[in-house]
């Protein structure tokens, strides 16, 4: 007897939330965009609603999303905003692989969150760039929608469940000064705190390693968290 082996769906990039048939491995921004410093829990700019963007299509907001880009792929992230490298904007990147193998990678300026309440919550350990080596139990939404533009004033919608919405999630509250640590009862941020102390040496000199790898100049960070917690 003949069997037919099932045909294996092959994974999809989606740029801005359109299907792309050809993307490069790292994306072209990480070359262009310098390596900053990630601002860490208990600094200002962290816990304070970002400013709109009002100009687009400027060097100054491409060399955001550049140095994003690049801050991001040196600590190996999924996602990252702009108030994470101290700017205050409303800007986020990210760049992930969903359960299904398919490949998420843009931007969004003035991103515009709607949580799906009516969806399946899910609860997955979470971390955040902000609290380096600390992970957490946290309970999202399971699909979420954002709406905003790209850098040069164009439309942007972003539809994910799963792991995708929970970074559409995460990074849309940066911009408004939340921390997944703010959703945390006080004995999960204790030990948020308590792996951040341990693990936090291990990931500077990895960010530094990785920075230098990208033929980057690496930022340098202070010995103790900058944000005094």
């Amino acid at each position: 007897m003949a069997w037919t082996r099932p045909r294996r769906r092959k994974p999809v990039t989606y740029l801005l939330g359109e299907p792309v048939d050809d993307y490069p491995a790292t994306a072209p921004e990480v070359d262009r965009g310098r390596v900053l410093r990630i601002t860490e829990i208990g600094e200002p700019v962290l816990h304070t609603p970002a400013r709109t963007v009002e100009k687009f299509s400027t060097p100054e907001l491409a060399r955001l999303i550049d140095d994003l880009f690049a801050t991001m792929e040196s600590a190996q992230g999924v996602g990252l905003a702009a108030p994470q490298v101290g700017v205050d904007l409303r800007v986020f990147v990210y760049d992930l692989t969903d359960a299904s193998g398919d490949r998420h990678v843009g931007h969004v300026v003035n991103p515009v969150l709607e949580m799906d309440l009516e969806a399946e919550p899910e609860t997955e350990e979470e971390g955040c760039l902000s609290v380096p080596g600390a992970y957490e139990p946290l309970e999202r939404p399971g699909a979420a929608t954002v709406r905003g533009v790209d850098q040069f004033g164009g439309p942007v919608q972003l539809m994910g469940t799963g792991y995708l919405a929970r970074c559409l999630i995460h990074e849309s509250q940066h911009l408004d000064g939340t921390l997944y640590w703010d959703h945390l009862s006080e004995d999960l941020q204790a030990d948020a705190l308590e792996q951040r102390d341990e693990e936090r040496p291990h990931i500077i000199a990895e960010r530094r390693e990785i920075a230098i790898e990208l033929d980057k100049t690496p930022p340098d960070y202070p010995e103790k968290p900058a944000g005094g917690r």
